[in-house]
């Protein structure tokens, strides 16, 4: 990570009312350059690899068949995320799951990017419930666990050896996090008053736990595709009183988020509005629509916005990718950090046990386990920065 001076934005507003004039500076805090390299994180979340394993899926690039973070690391790959559940269902991404695939990632040359979700299991805009074991306390007792289960998840991962590099503080927390404390859908003041405590004991939790070592924060939001909402969610946390991090991170599936104009539109908003590095934190475009699973979340060209000229084939889930790092190159002042593509080895895992794997076509290898073309998509930037 390279340096960088703390940017100070004052913006001053008169409000002239009945003969007194008011005078409010609001503060916001930035970076005056990027952290990091454009495209210098390309990567993807292994999450599911340890059951896929276990479910006896195997993956091979060119004729060899290899664990999939060594495939990952050979095409240019330099990053994987890693999920983790407080108190999951069995084998789901608890905190050995990711010991184990931390050491792993780190024999493969590849640097850690922790999300934990502060949950027992999934964590997203329509779902953030509080772990079971947590339930029932107040704000401030829950912001103190927040901040001792971060800091023990750093500090056990820094201890074998594998320290992370990011941490992604909750996942997709557009409406907050640890409902009902951190639950900010109806968007008052209090609500978001909140969402700073339990978010800002989080980092702190995160910094601590590295004993000292540089560690980039990551706020994630669903809206990649939305500069309005992601602006919204942002502009208020920011206001709040959380300014201690470093990356923005989106999420970003055509199918439900938009087209790639819209991505485009989205970081560039946001990196000239907030001034810090942007990340594309889960991505994923199917390679094919035929013969679709039982729950696959893309069936139909209808679901793709740039269905024309980005086909669902093998081809064009490679031009995707390719798009998504010619938009990462362009963001404003260098601030196109990088891509984490969504568990390009997902293949045979239920996401809920019981449930029918709904992203197979989504994967970057074949329903044999045979990469595709857009494997190509991690390697490093050349020449011109592509």
């Amino acid at each position: 990570m390279r340096g960088s001076a703390a940017r100070v934005i004052h913006i001053v507003s008169l409000i002239v009312a009945a003969g007194t004039v008011a005078v409010t500076v609001t503060v916001l805090t930035g970076r005056d350059r990027p952290s990091r390299e454009v495209l210098s994180v390309r990567g993807a979340d292994i999450s599911f690899t340890l059951q896929e394993e276990a479910a006896g899926t195997g993956l091979s690039d060119g004729g060899r068949r290899l664990p999939i973070e060594r495939i990952l690391a050979a095409h240019g790959a330099n990053y994987v995320r890693l999920r983790v559940w407080v108190d999951p269902p069995a084998g789901y991404s608890d905190e050995q799951s990711v010991l184990t695939l931390a050491r792993r990632a780190t024999d493969a040359g590849l640097r850690i990017v922790l999300n934990p979700h502060y949950s027992d299991f999934w964590a997203d805009p329509h779902s953030q419930e509080i772990p079971v074991a947590w339930r029932g306390a107040d704000l401030v007792t829950t912001a103190a666990k927040v901040r001792e289960y971060t800091r023990g998840l750093v500090a056990r991962l820094a201890a074998q050896g594998t320290p992370v590099d990011m941490v992604q503080i909750g996942n997709e927390i557009t409406n907050g996090m640890l409902w009902p404390l951190g639950d900010v859908r109806d968007g008052t003041r209090t609500q978001w008053s909140r969402l700073a405590e339990l978010v800002n004991s989080a980092i702190e939790g995160a910094r601590e736990g590295t004993s000292g070592r540089p560690v980039a924060i990551v706020l994630h939001v669903d809206s990649g595709g939305d500069l309005g909402r992601s602006e919204y969610f942002f502009g208020n946390l920011i206001q709040a009183g959380v300014t201690a991090f470093d990356v923005i991170g989106v999420s970003y599936y055509p199918y439900w988020t938009g087209s790639l104009a819209a991505l485009r539109a989205t970081l560039d908003g946001l990196a000239r509005q907030y001034h810090r590095d942007i990340l594309i934190a889960e991505t994923a475009y199917p390679w094919t629509l035929v013969d679709p699973g039982l729950g696959d979340w893309v069936t139909s060209p209808d679901q793709l916005p740039d269905a024309m000229t980005v086909p669902a084939t093998p081809a064009g889930q490679a031009a995707f990718f390719a798009e998504l790092r010619q938009i990462l190159h362009d963001v404003p002042d260098g601030r196109g950090l990088g891509f984490l593509a969504w568990e390009p080895g997902w293949l045979t895992v239920a996401p809920k046990p019981g449930e029918p794997i709904p992203g197979a076509n989504l994967a970057m290898f074949d329903r044999n386990g045979v990469g595709l073309p857009s494997l190509a998509a991690f390697a490093p930037p050349d020449a011109t920065g592509l």
